[in-house]
């Protein structure tokens, strides 16, 4: 049985991609309710500091934040996941100004009611829930009188773009801000295969579950027959490309059937899933530059390669 989840904008995508060569689909695919809790579990492993990197630059500079915007802020977040970094953000936010208002954008609804509930914690937050794309969501979100407005692209959701479309997605963010709004941007700075491929590939194996996890939506949602254990994960390091790139790897000759089409595997083929892009900070501020912003500030991790980046839209 399908459901809501099997549009056909979003089937013809899989389609194309598993037709492909190298065969791939979409990274949205990874967060259905299932995806989402096991991301949020990746998040917490020893392996993967990324989200502690991005924690503690939120907590360091906030307050320099909103220093620079210098006025009351209504903020945008997209892709907030469970909430936890907007409430680090919004309770800085809330300390300074009576009442805020807090738009959250996510594809996953199930990680915009997580959103919600984390975010009760805040009496003075309004939390207003937007299920969209990113871009979409930011078009829809409500502007707030007497405010700049903060967006947030946080943990490494950049990343997932590849390198010539990163630069057109800010120019879009910028199209749908006013001058004197800004965008805080987390982005992955490294190149060390050593630390980032566990980061990807866990002893635990929640990035293997979170990865196959794609095939069991399939199966569930599109009807597909997807065998899981005939695919395992694997995590590598493309260096010339500076991405992590996650694949489901057939172990072994199997068949897969989707809206009767029969996609043929042989051992070793692979379907690519997600990118994780590394960006250079002399990188972002051109593409900031070009895109209409102007870089005001750019902090960056002791402990993992990672940053964060103020674009004021100017």
């Amino acid at each position: 049985m399908t459901t809501p989840d099997a549009d056909s904008a979003l089937t013809a995508q899989i389609l194309e991609g598993l037709r492909a060569r190298p065969r791939t689909l979409p990274c949205a695919l990874l967060y259905d309710e299932l995806g989402s809790t096991l991301f949020e579990a990746i998040t917490r492993l020893p392996e993967y500091e990324v989200t502690r990197a991005d924690v503690r630059l939120l907590d360091a500079h906030t307050a320099a934040v909103l220093d620079a915007l210098a006025s009351p802020v209504e903020v945008v977040e997209l892709g907030p996941g469970a909430g936890l970094k907007a409430l680090r953000v919004l309770s800085i936010v809330a300390a300074r100004q009576a009442h805020t208002v807090f738009t959250a954008v996510d594809i996953s609804r199930e990680a915009l009611l997580g959103c919600a509930r984390t975010l009760e914690a805040l009496p003075t937050v309004e939390t207003r829930c937007v299920e969209a794309t990113y871009l979409d969501g930011l078009s829809r979100a409500p502007r707030v009188a007497g405010t700049r407005r903060l967006a947030l692209f946080l943990g490494s959701n950049l990343s997932n773009f590849d390198r010539d479309e990163a630069p057109r997605f800010l120019a879009d963010v910028r199209a749908r801000l006013e001058p004197g709004d800004a965008l805080l941007l987390a982005t992955d700075i490294g190149h060390d295969a050593a630390r980032l491929v566990p980061a990807y590939d866990d002893a635990l194996g929640v990035t293997a579950a979170f990865n196959r996890n794609v095939l069991l939506r399939l199966n569930r949602a599109w009807g597909a027959d997807f065998d899981l254990g005939a695919f395992a994960h694997e995590a590598r390091w493309n260096a010339s490309a500076r991405r992590i790139e996650m694949h489901l790897v057939a172990t072994r000759a199997t068949v897969a059937t989707l809206h009767g089409e029969r996609f043929h595997f042989a051992p070793g083929d692979t379907i690519w899933t997600e990118s994780s892009h590394r960006f250079a900070l002399d990188e972002l501020r051109a593409w900031a530059r070009a895109a209409g912003y102007d870089c005001t500030h750019q902090w960056t991790d002791a402990a993992w390669p990672f940053a964060h980046s103020l674009l004021v839209a100017v």
